[in-house]
C-alpha cells in the first residue's frame, strides 16, 4: 500500500527501453511509483501539468523540445519542482547548463541501477545531486578560456563538415575571421585539429548536433 508521503514519478526519454528500465526499478520501491512518461521535451510538459510529480526524470537529448529548455519551462511556471538530469555525457558545460536551467541533479545513464533510486530520494529530500565524473568534468575544465559566441558558431559549422570558405559564406564573415576563430578555437580546446575541437566541443556540451 503506498501512502501520501510516496515519491511520485515522471520519467522523461524518447527511448521506450529506457524508461521500461526505469520503470522496472521503480516498480520495486515501496516509496515510489511511476506516474508519467514521456517522448520528448513538449510532452514533458504537458505530462508535469497533468500530473505535478515529485521527481521528472529528464533525458537531455531528445526530438522536439531538448531537456534543458523542457527544464527551464517547467522550472519557469512551477518553481519547485525537481528535476534530476539523465544522459549519456558528462560534459561539463552541458552539466553547467543544467543546473543553472533548475536541474537538482545530474546522473550518467550508465550508472542507473547503480545510484538512480539514491538519487531520487537524495534530491526529493532537497539535496542537490551530481555524478562524480560529470563533477570531475567540472574541476577539470573550470579554469579554462570558454569559447566565445562566435566560436561557438565556427565550431558547430565545422562539426557539421563545412570548409572555412563555407562557414564564413554562412556566417557572412571573411574567411580569415573564420581562420582566426578556428585557431582560438584550437588552442582554447587543446584541440589537435578541427576534427578532435568538433569531438571535444561535442563530449563537454560546447556544442551539439
Amino acid at each position: 500500500m503506498r501512502g501520501s508521503d510516496t515519491i511520485r514519478i515522471l520519467a522523461v526519454d524518447d527511448h521506450p527501453v529506457f524508461r521500461q528500465g526505469i520503470a522496472g526499478l521503480i516498480s520495486d520501491e515501496g516509496d515510489m511509483i511511476l506516474v508519467g512518461e514521456a517522448s520528448n521535451g513538449r510532452e514533458a510538459i504537458q505530462q508535469f501539468r497533468a500530473h505535478r510529480p515529485d521527481i521528472t526524470l529528464m533525458d537531455l537529448q531528445m526530438p522536439e523540445l531538448n531537456g534543458v529548455d523542457a527544464t527551464i519551462v517547467i522550472r519557469n511556471e512551477f518553481p519547485l519542482a525537481r528535476i534530476i538530469v539523465l544522459t549519456t555525457y558528462a560534459g561539463d558545460i552541458q552539466v553547467l547548463r543544467a543546473f543553472k536551467a533548475g536541474a537538482q541533479g545530474y546522473m550518467l545513464k550508465n550508472l542507473l541501477h547503480k545510484d538512480l533510486l539514491e538519487t531520487i530520494r537524495a534530491v526529493h529530500s532537497g539535496k542537490k545531486s551530481i555524478s562524480p565524473e560529470a563533477s570531475y568534468e567540472i574541476a577539470e575544465h573550470a579554469t579554462d578560456d570558454p569559447l566565445t559566441p562566435g566560436e561557438v558558431s565556427v565550431l558547430g559549422l565545422i562539426a557539421a563538415g563545412n570548409a572555412n570558405k563555407q562557414i564564413a559564406d554562412q556566417l557572412s564573415i571573411s574567411e580569415e575571421t573564420v581562420k582566426s576563430r578556428v585557431k582560438n578555437i584550437l588552442s582554447k580546446l587543446r584541440a589537435n585539429d578541427r576534427t578532435h575541437a568538433a569531438m571535444i566541443g561535442l563530449k563537454r556540451g560546447v556544442i551539439d548536433l
